[in-house]
């Protein structure tokens, strides 16, 4: 099998590492965060007709390799990423706004919350889990 892809004129083999932060880098990717963030990224690429080859979801940033077909354009793909996966995270995990709100957060979504704040934790080493 060939590493290149076929479209009906075209020969292409279009690979990208794409890295991005939330915003301030805060360490908020982890738990199920980060789970919806990588089912978010698989779905949205599908949809696109994107090929994910390594998806790595550290608790400050995400780093992404994927094959993006010719006819996609890169920053479109990029921007669909970052913007739907951020409406459907801040959607099913929200943020506290008002003080009623606050008094009833439960001692898991508080632990969540302040660790999503430290900002000293340790770097992790990357590992790419394989997608087929």
């Amino acid at each position: 099998m060939s590493r290149f892809q076929k479209l009906s004129q075209t020969i292409w083999h279009c690979q990208y590492h794409i890295v991005w932060v939330p915003k301030y880098r805060f360490r908020i990717l982890n738990g199920a965060v980060a789970a919806e963030v990588k089912n978010c990224i698989r779905a949205f690429s599908h949809r696109k007709g994107c090929k994910i080859l390594g998806l790595n979801v550290q608790n400050d940033h995400v780093h992404l390799l994927v094959m993006v077909p010719p006819k996609v354009s890169i920053s479109d793909y990029v921007g669909m990423l970052k913007g739907l996966s951020a409406i459907r995270v801040f959607n099913k995990f929200k943020w506290p706004k008002t003080s009623d709100e606050v008094m009833k957060i439960s001692s898991q979504e508080l632990s969540w919350l302040v660790d999503g704040l430290n900002i000293n934790q340790a770097h992790k080493p990357l590992k790419y889990s394989m997608i087929y």
